[in-house]
Parts: structure tokens; C-alpha cells; sequence
């Protein structure tokens, strides 16, 4: 396995993260795809077998069961609490990024997940409706705290972003080390302005869907998987480009073909020598590990990689929230004034 550093934290990861929102109880209202506890167990058991000990999570993945997946996991593997690397996250739930969220929701992730810090603590979306200021400073009173190591921030413009880490620097408070977006072959708008603002400050890729939900790793845009028939989010965020898209999911499937690979080898490869750190796969049995390790060993030309890109049409944004019409520009004291 690969490693490299999370940001400037000092903090060792692997070229892979293992998605927690595979993990999890099956609630009527919520994701269908999930696996229980003991299929779990055997994907992490996996995962730190070869070397992968990145796991990511969030405080409303299967309502909270995905935490408390892993963290039971870890400790029938019997697993060293230094050995692995853990990152939940926070946004979606009563009063998404405030002082009193933050602290409370905190508490509730290193409970379900049963140890006393997190190595990655990342704001799940940008709250307009709390002052950047009291955001970034609780999330600082973590880590002074001894709670979290680290700090991450997720799918958000860049001008958000830019404005959180000047804020974090003006109040002395610690900045956000790693971005968690949405980027693959067939979303990338974060190319135009956030990964740009993520080079400036130094900060990891750690990408969400790297396979597109499924779309890079198979010819046909449809499957009949669980997933694919029951995901309404997944849908949503790719249905309305399915003709725009198609000419890139054949270009992966003609190069994987050449190879002699899976496709999605070729997609994972992609976000390599796009300078991804980490991208982040859901893995719903043990030989998806083994899959996305193997996609490791493959190199893309640049010509490669051009023709890979170059069917690519500009998309709606998918991943950042709209700001409401009465929210402020930014969130912080200053445009509230």
C-alpha cells in the first residue's frame, strides 16, 4: 500500500479511504445497499489486511448505525486505536453548524464510533445560516481539545471555502487540512474554482463517488443492483446527463478493454493522475478492497488521460447547497452587519 500525508497534519493515510455509507441498518426512508454488521466487520477486517486503514464516515450515514458499525468493528478486530485513521462528519442535523451542533454531535460520533478522538473531523456542507467565525472556532476548541486531530471540509464553492481558511488564520484557529468533494470522469466542476482554493492552502483530495455511483464501472448506463434500482440520490445526481456522459463511460470502457482491466480501475487511475490523495470507495464485500487496491497499480498516459477528458460538457452543480435568497453572502459577523 501507498502512503502519504493528510495535508500538512503529519497525519499518515492511504492512497485508498474505505466510504462508511456501505455500513449500516436498512431503514425504510433511507439507503437500501447497506450491509450489516458482521459484513461490515469482514470489509474493514479486509481493508487493514492490506493496508487500508482509512475509514470515513458521518454522524447521519444510516442514521448514525454506520459509526457504530465501524467502531464495533474495530474493537471485535481488536484493533490499536493509533493504527487506524478515523473521520466522521457534521452538517446535517439540528442546527447544522453551530457552536452547540458542533459540541454535541461530536460527542455522539466518538460515542457510536467508541474512542475518545477523531483523526479527521469534517464539516459535511457549508452552513449559511451560522457566522463563519463561531463555526471555526468551535471546530478549533476541538482539536485544542484533544477531540479531533484534524479538520476537513466537504462539498462547497470556492469562494466558501477561501473565506473559512481566512478566517480560521485571522482568529488564530486551525485550518481545514483535506476537502471531501464531488469529483470523478464525470463530474468536474470542482477543476474551475475549489480544487484551485484546495492547492492554495495545501489541503488533500479525498474525493466522494471516485466510480460515479456505479456509472465508471460498467458499459451500460443501467444495472439492476440494489442500489441502482432503490437510490433516488444517485438519480438525482446523475440521470439528468446520462447522453452527455455516455461518450466518456464508452471512452473508459475502451481504454479499461486495452488494459485489459475493470473499468473502473481506469476511473480510479483517473483521479490518480489528477492528484486525488485518497479517493474515498464504498465497499460492499471484501473483494471490492482487493478491487480498488489493484487499481493502484495501473498508470494512465497524459494522452490517455486527455482522451478521457475531452468529451467532457460542462454540468449543473451537484454536491454544493444553494445559498437561500435571505442568507448572507458568506455566513460571517462582518456581512451580517
Amino acid at each position: 500500500m501507498e502512503y502519504t500525508q493528510l495535508g500538512s497534519t503529519g497525519i499518515t493515510i492511504p492512497r485508498l479511504c474505505i466510504g462508511g455509507m456501505s455500513f449500516g441498518r436498512v431503514f425504510p426512508d433511507v439507503h437500501q445497499w447497506v450491509i450489516d454488521q458482521e459484513a461490515t466487520q469482514e470489509v474493514i477486517a479486509r481493508a487493514l489486511e492490506l493496508g487500508v486503514n482509512f475509514i470515513d464516515t458521518a454522524n447521519v450515514y444510516a442514521r448514525g448505525t454506520s459509526e457504530e458499525f465501524i467502531g464495533a468493528s474495530l474493537k471485535n478486530l481488536g484493533v490499536k486505536r493509533e493504527n487506524v485513521v478515523l473521520a466522521s462528519k457534521v452538517y446535517f442535523n439540528e442546527g447544522h453548524l453551530s457552536r452547540a451542533a458542533i459540541e454535541r454531535e461530536i460527542d455522539g460520533a466518538l460515542k457510536r464510533l467508541g474512542t475518545d478522538y477523531l483523526d479527521l473531523y469534517i464539516i459535511h456542507r457549508f452552513d449559511y445560516a451560522t457566522p463563519i467565525e463561531e463555526t471555526m472556532e468551535a471546530l478549533d476548541s476541538l482539536v485544542r481539545s484533544g477531540r479531533v486531530r484534524a479538520l476537513g471540509a466537504s462539498a462547497m464553492y470556492g469562494y466558501q471555502l477561501h473565506n473559512m481558511q481566512v478566517a480560521a488564520d485571522a482568529g488564530g484557529w486551525t485550518r481545514f487540512s483535506s476537502m471531501q468533494n464531488h469529483y470523478n470522469l464525470l463530474y468536474r466542476e470542482d477543476e474551475r474554482e475549489l480544487i484551485p482554493v484546495c492547492r492554495q492552502y495545501g489541503m488533500s483530495l479525498t474525493p466522494y463517488s471516485p466510480l460515479a455511483s456505479g456509472h465508471l464501472t460498467r458499459p451500460t448506463w443501467d444495472s439492476d443492483s440494489v442500489r441502482s434500482t432503490t437510490d433516488a440520490t444517485m438519480r438525482g445526481k446523475y440521470d439528468h446527463e446520462r447522453e452527455t456522459d455516455m461518450p466518456i463511460i464508452e471512452r473508459v470502457a475502451e481504454v479499461a478493454q486495452r488494459y485489459g482491466v475493470p473499468m473502473a480501475d481506469v476511473a480510479l487511475a483517473w483521479l490518480r493522475a489528477k492528484g486525488a490523495d485518497s479517493p474515498i470507495v464504498g465497499c460492499s464485500r471484501p473483494s471490492r478492497v482487493d478491487d480498488a487496491v489493484r487499481a493502484l497499480s495501473l498508470t494512465l498516459t497524459q494522452k490517455e488521460v486527455a482522451y478521457l477528458e475531452e468529451p467532457y460538457r460542462a454540468h449543473g452543480l451537484v454536491g454544493p447547497l444553494a445559498r437561500p435568497e435571505d442568507a448572507p453572502l458568506a455566513g460571517s459577523r462582518t456581512e451580517r452587519r
